[in-house]
């Protein structure tokens, strides 16, 4: 049905998903933080600044099919397609924005349930545009639950923070036993072409992966602050214009060969580079440091088919974005 710019598919009582404690993180660090308040354009909660999804995907005979759907603008997807002959059961859906980017005062929620058995590769429609903020900040949630046996890709586009944005994203990830993550996050450090680095206010991001009883496995937080700390240094951006990181949260395969596989796969990548494994034994991860994208990007792709060709048996497609 359709209500208020509000579409829900699938029977039975809606929760209230637009209630500020849902789409509020309770928790922001102090760097965005104090820039709250002061809003001199559309407040927290107008229209247009409350962006939210909700999906849910279930195996249905041979594929995994959309079975749930909410969505309010500025958020919404397209159609899921099944356009990957090597996985024809795998819907791919495209996660998109109606505005040009984030702006101050959005608050952003995506939420996404991958049964037992089902598998979804979920992308954007292109790079997060983050815009100078003059008041307030800006947010992201992002909860994702993988039942047991499911497979679930979370693949977005890179995060573009422009000078003086103020931007705080959380992915919390719940991972049953047997299920497998696949996970991506990308950021560069202004317009690069333009010569823009780090003249943003504050980028913070936390990444979070629990098990379904609520004890933590790992979590990965990155904080960039450049008026308060040095962001160039061996620890933080090196010195370079983009970091990207995939996660694989899987037990189908030993922590180490997942990693191996990995490592191997950055061999004369020629950037800045490094695999390891996750925290418990529950799979690996890479990080990638490099100037431009188009090097970053390709790398990225060049590991996660590597890992799809361990996991799935198949390569991994190349994006469809039109």
């Amino acid at each position: 049905m359709l209500r208020s710019g509000v579409t829900t598919l699938g029977g039975g009582a809606v929760p209230d998903r637009l209630a500020p404690e849902r789409y509020q993180p309770d928790w922001i660090p102090q760097p965005v933080r104090r820039h709250s308040g002061g809003l001199d354009t559309l407040p927290v909660g107008s229209p247009g600044k409350v962006g939210v999804l909700d999906l849910a995907f279930r195996r249905v005979g041979g594929r995994t099919e959309l079975t749930g759907h909410f969505q309010k603008a500025p958020l919404h997807i397209t159609r899921p397609h099944y356009y990957d002959p090597a996985v024809p059961g795998m819907p791919y859906v495209m996660l998109m924005m109606s505005g040009g980017g984030v702006l101050q005062g959005d608050r952003y929620r995506v939420d996404v349930s991958c049964e037992a058995g089902a598998s979804v590769h979920l992308t954007t429609q292109g790079a997060t545009r983050l815009y100078r903020m003059e008041h307030d900040y800006a947010t992201q949630l992002v909860e994702l639950n993988v039942g047991p046996g499911g497979y679930l890709e979370y693949l977005p586009d890179p995060a573009i923070a422009f000078a003086g944005s103020r931007y705080y994203q959380r992915t919390a990830v719940t991972a049953a036993a047997g299920a497998t993550v696949v996970l991506g996050e990308t950021m560069l450090a202004g317009r690069l072409a333009r010569g823009e680095r780090h003249a943003y206010t504050a980028y913070c991001a936390d990444v979070e992966v629990r098990e379904p009883g609520g004890g933590l496995l790992f979590a990965d937080p990155m904080r960039l602050v450049p008026g308060d700390m040095p962001v160039d240094g061996p620890a933080v951006m090196a010195g370079f214009g983009v970091v990207s990181t995939l996660y694989v949260v899987t037990g189908s395969h030993p922590a180490q060969e997942v990693a191996g596989t990995m490592h191997e796969a950055l061999r004369g990548c020629g950037l800045r580079a490094g695999a390891g494994v996750l925290p418990e034994g529950r799979g690996a991860w890479a990080r990638f440091l490099g100037e431009r994208s188009p090097e970053v990007l390709a790398a990225f792709h060049g590991v996660w088919d590597a890992v799809r060709r361990l996991l799935l048996g198949v390569p991994a497609p190349q994006a469809r974005k039109q």
